[in-house]
């Protein structure tokens, strides 16, 4: 079973780090994940960082620009992630813009992860049709899960599609805008979580963007397995070092 899975399986109010590769500085990959895995959190996402990251806000959008500019690229990332399954067991996902995954080559891209352990992707701006036509034998094939974005926007048809297409957990977006952390929920937001739920679709569901804090976290978990945060972590670990991940960790969960 993809450890993806066996994690939902087997695990509540899942917490999911997203860092960019990269930053603070070029060599932090596995510093960043083995202060993660020492943290307890239940997965890691890695950025890719790329010049054009649409769906994400300032923080990350600095985060990618410096990362680029620090040398960061698909190939040293994979080269850097060599020794990933010796310090962790938790799972992988690399999330990503399509361009520069086209660019590499699809496959190509799928086979370096299956070769140095990453479980799944997220690729925000790859519609599932287009994955359904043309790559979903590429990512099977090398036993990854693909995992696709929804927001309060997204049509209940389109939701049910995605759901059926998707293979991990779907990530619903808290609001329809950019990443970046906030200090809790509004009612619009609760009344979309709880729509979903409502839904009843067959892969659980993290919710991410504007999560940054024990309130925020505690009620994505009440409305969902769990919950992604990026911004929040990556101010951190740019303000106080990549050593304090796991002060950060405690003050999300505890």
């Amino acid at each position: 079973m993809n450890r993806i899975n066996q994690v939902f399986k087997n695990s509540k109010d899942i917490l999911s780090i997203y860092f960019t590769s990269g930053f603070p500085k070029l060599d932090d990959t596995l510093e960043i994940i083995k202060e993660l895995d020492n943290s307890n959190v239940q997965m890691i996402e890695i950025g890719l960082p790329f010049s054009d990251p649409l769906a994400d806000g300032p923080t990350i959008q600095k985060s990618s620009e410096i990362a680029l500019k620090n040398g960061m690229t698909t190939d040293l990332l994979f080269k850097q992630l060599n020794g990933l399954r010796a310090i962790t067991d938790i799972p992988v996902v690399i999330m990503g813009y399509f361009n520069p995954i086209l660019q590499y080559g699809f496959e190509k891209f799928c086979r370096r992860c299956k070769n140095v352990g990453i479980d799944g992707l997220i690729v925000p701006d790859l519609p599932v049709e287009i994955y359904q036509k043309d790559y979903i034998k590429i990512t099977e094939k090398f036993g990854l899960n693909m995992m696709f974005l929804i927001t309060p926007q997204t049509s209940n048809e389109r939701i049910y599609k995605i759901d059926k297409f998707s293979n991990g957990f779907i990530y619903m977006v808290s609001s329809y805008s950019v990443t970046g952390a906030k200090n809790s929920f509004d009612e619009y937001q609760i009344d979309y979580f709880k729509r979903i739920n409502k839904m009843k679709l067959s892969n659980p569901l993290l919710i991410g963007f504007g999560i940054g804090n024990n309130n925020t976290y505690k009620t994505a978990c009440k409305y969902s397995s769990g919950a992604i945060i990026g911004s929040a972590f990556i101010k951190h670990i740019k303000r106080n070092g990549v050593k304090s991940t796991k002060d950060f960790i405690s003050e999300i969960t505890e």
